[in-house]
């Protein structure tokens, strides 16, 4: 009775913690919903960044032209349950620079590392629109492989050691439009919900009352 008393108890405060995870998405919701509300940026050579984090979600447009010879493959992704990679790549504000990255979007590889570009250059001044994030620093993993290497994540100070001019401390995340290549695949952003976190503290709470209900009707009766 002790032990299932105790597991209910463990069951109670993880249903409390997702109630708490709810919490803080809805929080973060409010703040993504006003950032993609606001009017968007405009990325250019001599923009102040200023913060990162302030761009965050927020609309935004630049236009240069692709540095494909830097292609950054990030692995280890997956889309609807198919495994592959993102493909991002630098686009020259300037003539020399700066650059911001672009995530241009998914490639399907079997082993979620290995893509061929070969047909997915876009060349010439394009312009590119998507939701700005900061990029992310530290944990990038860079690995070799078939002499091209790829990254966990992306890693603001290790990028801008490979990179020859300057890089903005955040990325775009390519809009879909129907008027850009098929490949790579470009992905809309995550929707703004609740998540499943309402359901897991209502299933939590249900394992509590199911192992208090067993404790006390099944174990106390047979002693």
């Amino acid at each position: 009775m002790v032990l299932l008393l105790l597991a209910a108890a463990g069951f109670v405060r993880l249903g409390f913690w997702q109630l708490d995870r709810l919490r803080q998405r809805r929080a973060a919701n409010v703040a993504t919903t006003a950032a993609r509300q606001a009017p968007p940026v405009t990325l250019t050579a001599d923009a102040d960044i200023g913060e990162p984090e302030a761009l965050a979600e927020r609309r935004a447009t630049a236009r240069g032209r692709y540095d494909h010879t830097r292609d950054v493959i990030v692995r280890g992704e997956v889309l609807q349950g198919s495994p592959g990679v993102l493909v991002v790549t630098p686009l020259l504000l300037g003539p020399r620079g700066p650059a911001v990255l672009v995530e241009r979007g998914f490639l399907p590889a079997p082993d979620a590392v290995t893509v061929s570009l070969e047909g997915l250059q876009e060349p010439g001044e394009v312009t590119v629109r998507g939701i700005a994030r900061p990029v992310p620093t530290g944990g990038g993993e860079p690995i070799e492989r078939d002499g091209r290497t790829t990254w966990r994540r992306l890693d603001l100070p290790a990028l801008r050691a490979r990179l020859p001019y300057e890089l903005l401390p955040v990325y775009v995340q390519q809009s879909p439009d129907t008027s850009l290549p098929g490949f790579p695949r470009r992905v809309a952003p995550a929707p703004i919900d609740e998540g499943p976190h309402l359901s897991y503290a209502i299933q939590w709470f249900l394992f509590a009352g199911m192992a208090g209900a067993f404790a006390v009707l099944v174990v106390g009766r047979r002693r």
